[in-house]
């Protein structure tokens, strides 16, 4: 239990944090509207496995003692951060309408996400983060026990995937509701290009580390 509730409170830290699961859920959230972000959510909290995944099968000592494979993830996950900062650049005010606002934001309902490629595109973006490699890589080597049993560790790692998916499909609800879309209203494209930049950001550190 204490195991636990140190890894509970440790991905409580990280998920929190900005960086790029929270740049692209607050986008897709302001451009497309509650479902595409809950989605978007839901792919990052699946994405989590795939690091889940590798710690288990001891990847994370192979990713750890062979620093051009890390390098080249990065260079992977920085090239995939500015695309997607690109499309967050190009958007722009939404076209005038006369219908009333609704939960979502008024731009964003002029142009629909599909959900897979929402999901897809949540899923990538935690797939191919550094940043959580580097989490899973501490996580499985300095804080849960060697001994401790694979289907602990496994229940862990289920526990983070859902805890991360819930987290952000919380936040997704709480910028679409109806206080926070009237207060973007249809200038929510500076946020999003905003967050376009946030993106680039992060793109130029993992490469500059």
């Amino acid at each position: 239990m204490q195991e636990f509730l140190t890894i509970a409170l440790i991905h409580l830290v990280a998920v929190a944090s900005p960086g790029p699961d929270f740049a692209i859920v607050v986008r897709h959230s302001v451009s497309f509207g509650r479902r595409a972000a809950m989605y978007t959510s839901i792919g990052i909290g699946l994405g989590i496995l795939i690091h889940v995944a590798y710690s288990l099968v001891g990847l994370s000592v192979i990713i750890q003692t062979t620093p051009w494979l890390f390098k080249a993830i990065s260079y992977v996950a920085a090239a995939y951060l500015i695309y997607l900062a690109v499309g967050a650049l190009r958007s722009g005010p939404a076209p005038a309408s006369n219908q009333p606002l609704t939960d979502e934001p008024v731009h964003s309902q002029a142009h629909k996400m599909p959900a897979r490629k929402a999901l897809w595109t949540g899923f990538l973006t935690n797939g191919l983060n550094p940043k959580a490699t580097l989490f899973f890589l501490s996580l499985f080597t300095a804080v849960i026990d060697v001994n401790t049993a694979f289907t602990t560790k496994l229940g862990y790692g289920i526990y983070l995937s859902v805890a991360t998916g819930i987290w952000f499909c919380f936040l997704s609800y709480l910028l679409s509701t109806s206080k926070v879309a009237r207060f973007i209203g249809d200038k929510g494209y500076w946020l999003d290009r905003t967050m376009g930049v946030l993106l680039i950001a992060l793109a130029v550190k993992l490469v500059w580390s």
